[in-house]
């Protein structure tokens, strides 16, 4: 659900912080939290120009930087009550191209970046009367073959490993999520799926018919943040449209019902 009317779900007041906030998916989980009145953080490496947002320069994948993250956070704000670690990402490298280094990299940024962050949240959120939620945005990268992508999706694969691990040990004053996210369409889309033509025939596989909008990944985030998903931890929702169904279905000559 990409419209805000109506929908209340008591985040107000919230500070909520957001890696990897100021673009694309990041960018539409940002957009649904401060509509919701709480109080949204990001982080990045380099700065959006314009964006509405107290932004922190952050590398995740530097544990120092991390935590002087964190400290800057509660120095201004006296609490931390949710974390979505959204900041991700590589691009089309195939395996036996890949350097050692580059692959690395990516796991770091991925899953290792993660852990980190979480890891600070949580030390932050087990002082705090009310605890807190920490949400994974993973990918059906990690669920699929992701040719082109193979560190990527073995760090998605590890993220929804380690939401249900940290689930278990931080439990029960936070509360530890992931959103597997399918294709969404955002201002880069076409470097991942190419030009329009393409999008709309790639969405005709998609059961709902589309590619999802950042906000749908908002509006899913931001619902396991809440006090509506106080008794889900440990969960990996999917937000994928319905999935992609398998290839053989449009070869064979079967008459599926």
């Amino acid at each position: 659900m990409t419209d805000a009317a109506g929908i209340n779900l008591q985040l107000a007041g919230r500070v909520v912080l957001v890696t990897g906030g100021v673009r694309g998916v990041g960018a539409g989980i940002s957009a649904v939290f401060a509509a919701q009145g709480a109080t949204v953080v990001t982080c990045a490496r380099r700065p959006v120009e314009g964006s509405p947002y107290e932004f922190h320069s952050c590398d995740i994948r530097d544990d120092d930087s991390v935590k002087a993250l964190m400290d800057a956070i509660v120095a201004a704000h006296g609490r931390l009550d949710v974390v979505v670690n959204n900041a991700g990402g590589s691009p089309y490298v195939l395996a036996a191209d890949a350097s050692a280094k580059f692959s690395t990299k990516i796991i770091e940024l991925n899953l290792l970046g993660a852990l980190s962050v979480s890891t600070h949240a949580n030390a932050v959120m087990q002082t705090q009367d009310t605890g807190g939620s920490i949400v994974n945005i993973s990918s059906v990268s990690g669920h699929r073959p992701t040719p082109g992508t193979a560190a990527y999706g073995a760090a998605k694969a590890g993220i929804d490993n380690l939401t249900s691990t940290l689930a278990v040990e931080w439990a029960p004053k936070v509360r530890v999520n992931s959103v597997v996210v399918g294709m969404v369409e955002t201002e880069q889309s076409e470097l991942f799926y190419g030009d329009a033509d393409s999008i709309a025939a790639i969405s005709k596989n998609v059961p709902l018919g589309r590619l999802a909008k950042p906000a749908d990944i908002g509006w899913a985030t931001a619902f396991l943040a809440s006090e509506a998903a106080s008794y889900i931890s440990g969960a990996s929702l999917q937000v994928h449209g319905g999935g992609e169904p398998p290839h053989y279905l449009s070869t064979t000559t079967a008459d599926i019902k």
